[in-house]
């Protein structure tokens, strides 16, 4: 027994660090989700803080448009949206695919797509908001060490 805790003090020890940098990266990812990507639950809150509108409200308005999108692009019918953009489907050709784990040819039959274009508003807005944004400097470990 005492040969096995020993293994895994070894094992402790040597791995710690790499323990350390996974636990960090998962950190960073989670703050980097947590803050950058807007879920849905996040998009309910906001309309109801913005137009006060109860939350129960606004969750099942979210989601009769989510169908209503979904069965008109089913049934092959674009959707446009002036300033916003369009939901469309879009065509994709038959092609011959490849099964990589048998080696072996597959044919692709022709399909649709559900795809979204924005509107010209739309993407001059988000330039903006680009263009807008402080630009961030990536210094060099080097350049840290002089300073």
């Amino acid at each position: 027994m005492p040969l096995f805790r020993e293994r895994i003090k070894i094992f402790y020890n040597n791995n710690l660090q790499k323990i350390h940098y996974l636990c960090y990266f998962i950190i960073e990812f989670h703050l980097l989700i947590k803050y950058n990507t807007m879920r849905k639950a996040d998009l309910i809150n906001n309309i109801s803080e913005k137009t006060g509108i109860p939350k129960v409200d606004v969750l099942v308005t979210l989601e009769t448009l989510f169908k209503e999108v979904k069965e008109n692009l089913s049934k092959g019918e674009n959707i446009y949206i002036r300033g916003f953009g369009s939901f469309i489907t879009k065509k994709r050709a038959a092609k011959i695919g490849r099964n990589i784990k048998k080696n072996t040819a597959v044919h692709i039959p022709e399909h649709y797509i559900p795809a979204f274009k924005p509107a010209k508003e739309f993407v001059h807005e988000v330039k903006k908001l680009q263009s807008a944004k402080p630009v961030e400097e990536n210094f060099d470990d080097e350049t840290e060490d002089s300073i």
